[in-house]
Parts: structure tokens; C-alpha cells; sequence
């Protein structure tokens, strides 16, 4: 528990006045934090530990928190739900059960399965598998490396997906009965709910094999884990009110995946099904366009705006330049007076 109030991403979200410091202040405060953690703790247990609560944080507090709603507010939440009444979680109390079991399960044999990598690493290299060290990655080098991890996760997620996890395999067919047992939209939960090896396949190796080629420093493989973490719950949850349109466009196609028993959209950000005719419901292409005309129409709102304001100061400026001119002559008609 010590280790996880003390990871710095926690610390600075949790901080009560963090909104309030400098940009100076934040950074040398998350140094001194993460210098703290890295010369108190082992590697392996903050790689452990933090994996532990992104997953916690980013996918099973808020697919509990959503289930919840779903089941105590059907009437409300069926209206922001793709597909309305059908989109909600069976009412079953043993079904529901079972999956939250079959879910914590899941989450515990990859958090094993992420420890034993690392231990089988060190092992044989005689180092930690990310980059352990005081020193913090510089910002422009983890933009670098997150862009490329999330390219090669797209070609995992894609193929492995596709070809194994809807092929002939028997993986498929553990696959279909786990992940597919029920042909409707599912909820953020279900991220968790499959058989543990297409799970394994599916969830995991498309985050954790990139970043083992690359590498990164363990701060870069976090925020890569906390933003794929959260986008699959994101895309999982079955709303369709998910904040933007590309996100959206990925919740869409996510639940069209599901309710179609995995007959298209088998990519995480949509990309390769756009390019292998696999897309259905609207391709990533569609959700870019309808991005750039929603800045486009800010742009020009903002436009009429700034012209609106302008001509209501020019407006006032005129007023103010008549009035004086005003008070001008009668002084110099009472002087002449």
C-alpha cells in the first residue's frame, strides 16, 4: 500500500494543491516523488504494483461504478446506450457474479503473467525490462515512443484478433464462448471476461511485446498502459455519449463488434479495418473528417465571435468619441457666450 501512495502520477493527482503551483514546482515535486519510490523500492514491485493500480483505476473502479448505473438507473441509462434497453447487462445476480469473478481473476493472472516476464528478464539480462532510473525520460522522447507503441499495438490487435481469436483455431472457439456469449453490446466489464489465453493474446501481448522491443522508461510504459487501459474501457462501456468524435467512432464500432459476435471491426483505433474492408458502422476515416469540421466550425464561431466583439467595441468607441465631442462644443460655445 505504501507503494501505490506513493507513485508519483498518484501523488500529483491527489495533491491538494496542485492546480495552484507552478509548472517548476510540479515537476521537481514528481522528480523528487519518483527519485523516493525508485531508491526505496525494487523495480519489479513498482512495475507490479503501478500496472496494478492503472488497471484498477482505468478499467475496474469505472466498469463497476457504470455497472451500477446501469442496473439501479436502467431507465436512464438505456438512452444513452447504443442499441437502448438490449444494451444493458443481464439482470442475473449468479451471471453477474460469475463475471466480476471470472474479471478479478483475469486481472490477478496478468498481473502474474507481467511479474514472471519480468523476474525471466532480469533473469537473463540481468536488468529490469523498462528503464528503472532517477533520471525521467525527456517529453518530446515519450511522445516519440507512445506514438510508435500504439502503431505496433494497432497491427497486433488487428491480426491477432482477426486471424486467431476469429479464425478455426480453438482459441477462437474459447474466444467466442466468453467474450461473444451474448450477441448485444457489451459493457466495460466485459474488458476482463474472456478466457484467460485469448484474453492473454488479445488484452496483453499487443501492450506488452512492443514495449518490451522498444524498451521505454517505465514512466513511458505507465502513461502508454494508462492510455490503452482507458480507451478500452471507454470503447467497452456501450454509450453513446462517449466525449469525442473519434473516441465515439471507437465506442461505435466496439459495440457493432460485439452485438455482430465478431463478424467486423476487429482493430483497436480502426485503422487497418478501414484499409481491409473489415470496418462497419462508419470507419475511422468518417470520424477524422467529422473531427476536423467540428474545429472548423469552432474556428468559425470563434470568428463571428471575435467580429461581433469587435464591432460592439467599435460601437462603444464611436459613442464614446460622439459624446465627447459633444461635451467639446458646448464648452466652446458657453466660452464665446
Amino acid at each position: 500500500m505504501d507503494v501505490l501512495l506513493s507513485l508519483p502520477i498518484l501523488s500529483y493527482l491527489l495533491s491538494p494543491g496542485a492546480a495552484s503551483w507552478s509548472t517548476s514546482l510540479n515537476l521537481l515535486f514528481f522528480y523528487m516523488t519518483w527519485t523516493t519510490l525508485v531508491l526505496s523500492h525494487s523495480p519489479l514491485k513498482i512495475r507490479l504494483v503501478g500496472s496494478l493500480a492503472i488497471r484498477i483505476a482505468a478499467w475496474l473502479l469505472p466498469s463497476l461504478l457504470t455497472l451500477l448505473f446501469d442496473l439501479g438507473v436502467p431507465s436512464l441509462a438505456e438512452s444513452i446506450k447504443f442499441t437502448g434497453r438490449s444494451a444493458l447487462p443481464e439482470r442475473n445476480p449468479r451471471k453477474l457474479f460469475g463475471q466480476l469473478g471470472l474479471a478479478l481473476f483475469n486481472l490477478l493472472f496478468i498481473t502474474a503473467i507481467e511479474g514472471g516476464s519480468s523476474v525471466g528478464f532480469a533473469y537473463a539480462l540481468h536488468e529490469p525490462d523498462f528503464k528503472t532510473s532517477t533520471t525521467l525520460p525527456l517529453p518530446w522522447q515519450m511522445a516519440k515512443h507512445i506514438l510508435l507503441l500504439l502503431t505496433v499495438r494497432e497491427i497486433c490487435v488487428y491480426n491477432i484478433h482477426r486471424y486467431i481469436l476469429h479464425g478455426r483455431s480453438r482459441l477462437a472457439k474459447y474466444h467466442l464462448r466468453y467474450a461473444h456469449s451474448r450477441a448485444a453490446v457489451p459493457h466495460s466489464l466485459q474488458l476482463f471476461t474472456d478466457h484467460p489465453l485469448p484474453l492473454l493474446l488479445h488484452r496483453f501481448l499487443p501492450i506488452y511485446l512492443p514495449a518490451l522491443a522498444l524498451r521505454p522508461h517505465l514512466i513511458t510504459y505507465f502513461l502508454f498502459l494508462g492510455l490503452c487501459t482507458s480507451e478500452e474501457t471507454l470503447a467497452m462501456s456501450g454509450y453513446s455519449i462517449v466525449p469525442g468524435i473519434i473516441m465515439g467512432g471507437i465506442a461505435r464500432r466496439c459495440a457493432i463488434h460485439y452485438a455482430g459476435k465478431g463478424t467486423s471491426n476487429y482493430g483497436a483505433w480502426g485503422l487497418l479495418d478501414w484499409i481491409s474492408g473489415t470496418s462497419r458502422g462508419g470507419d475511422v476515416l468518417e470520424d477524422v473528417k467529422a473531427e476536423a469540421d467540428k474545429h472548423r466550425v469552432k474556428e468559425r464561431s470563434m470568428g463571428k465571435l471575435e467580429d461581433s466583439a469587435g464591432m460592439i467595441q467599435n460601437g462603444i468607441d464611436a459613442l464614446s468619441e460622439g459624446r465627447n465631442g459633444t461635451r467639446k462644443s458646448s464648452r466652446l460655445r458657453s466660452k464665446k457666450t
